[in-house]
């Protein structure tokens, strides 16, 4: 018989086990990520993000994990519900507590619930004692956010509302280089882009790269006070404490790809990514100065060239950005899944659903109508 156990820190749970049962080497999934964001206190009940990660536990052996919140708010999840949160304020109920399946502050799909075993029959385990859990911990609903597709299709049920998202993402088709990627544009889209790079070397602006243990924790510094600066501007503080990104590059370096964008010496911009063997997820970005078309090239570009020079299958890019489209990102779909205790409010959000995802698919046949590829040049 499945037992289910919680545990209110992932330093409870034994790395070796964690690491041991992640089905792919998604870096967002490792226990070393996830730590790193309890440890720095960039995740924790005082930000809330009260960890409550979720063992399925046979004859006391855990066999499953997913790594699991309980939250009281909506911040830093990418799939947005505060309609929903609105609409319980103004019936007077609470939507807060909720429970939610994620990767805090990483809009990146993966695994969700992390086992050797065919996850279908424990994902169905999960879902019929969803009623129970969030009784248990008092939660209002349950989210998870951005599994596989092979996690949503398993998670179809009449009382989980699944929900269609849309991102952005660019595949390499055996690209020997930038210019080789750029021969499948056509001549206009491709002129544009080269249009875009030359301003920023027109600019004086040249980048490198750095990975693993090129990194220093100089440069980590350097990144993060641009990275922060990002959040000022806009009149906050970083989600991600500085200690978080030191936790990373000591523990996880492999994983890390770090640009900067450098004016002679001084550097001016900084874009830091994670990477597994098949992907890089771009994420983190931050400059003191605008110039013009840096963020793009430095973001988003540099990634490009570096996974085809190493030889990645894919470039995330990350949450939002229709600008991508005409840079090659091709728009794919994303979900998640969302049980509501509340039964008055269940057939509303269906109806929502129901309607946001025809205009999702809507958005998406319309977006790739804007692809740069000449017809069959992908």
């Amino acid at each position: 018989m499945l037992e289910i156990k919680f545990s209110y820190k992932i330093s409870a749970i034994d790395k070796a086990l964690w690491n041991s049962l992640c089905p792919t080497d998604n870096p967002f999934i490792r226990y070393e990520f996830l730590y790193a964001l309890e440890e720095s206190g960039s995740v924790s009940a005082k930000t809330g993000w009260q960890p409550m990660h979720l063992q399925l536990q046979e004859a006391g052996v855990t066999i499953a994990i997913m790594p699991l919140y309980l939250k009281n708010h909506s911040y830093g999840e990418y799939v947005f519900d505060w309609a929903w949160a609105e609409a319980y304020q103004k019936h007077g109920l609470d939507y807060y507590p909720k429970l939610l399946c994620a990767i805090p502050f990483s809009p990146v799909m993966g695994p969700r619930l992390l086992t050797q075993q065919n996850p279908e029959p424990l994902l169905h385990v999960i879902r019929s004692q969803l009623p129970a859990l969030c009784e248990k911990l008092d939660a209002h609903s349950f989210h998870l956010l951005f599994p596989t597709d092979d996690e949503a299709a398993h998670l179809a049920h009449p009382n989980l509302m699944r929900r269609k998202g849309c991102q952005y993402q660019w595949f390499n088709k055996n690209y020997e280089s930038f210019e080789h990627f750029l021969q499948h544009f056509t001549s206009r889209k491709r002129k544009n882009v080269k249009k875009e790079r030359q301003k920023v070397v027109n600019q004086g602006i040249t980048h490198i790269q750095l990975s693993g243990h090129e990194i220093t924790p100089e440069q980590i510094e350097q990144f993060y006070d641009f990275y922060r600066m990002t959040y000022l501007k806009r009149g906050r503080d970083a989600y991600l404490t500085k200690a978080f990104f030191f936790q990373l590059q000591d523990t996880m370096p492999e994983n890390l790809l770090l640009v900067f964008a450098m004016s002679g010496e001084q550097p001016v911009a900084a874009a830091l990514s994670l990477k597994d063997t098949t992907t890089l997820y771009g994420r983190y970005w931050g400059c003191f100065d605008e110039y013009d078309s840096l963020h793009f090239e430095t973001c988003y570009y540099q990634g490009i060239d570096y996974c085809i020079q190493n030889h990645l299958q894919r470039f995330d890019s990350g949450a939002q950005g229709e600008h991508k489209i005409q840079r090659g990102f091709q728009p794919v779909a994303t979900w998640s899944a969302h049980y509501v205790k509340e039964v008055g409010f269940n057939q509303a959000i269906k109806n929502f659903i129901v309607q946001e995802t025809d205009r999702v698919d809507e958005q998406m046949i319309e977006l790739s109508q804007y692809l740069p590829f000449k017809e069959g040049g992908e």
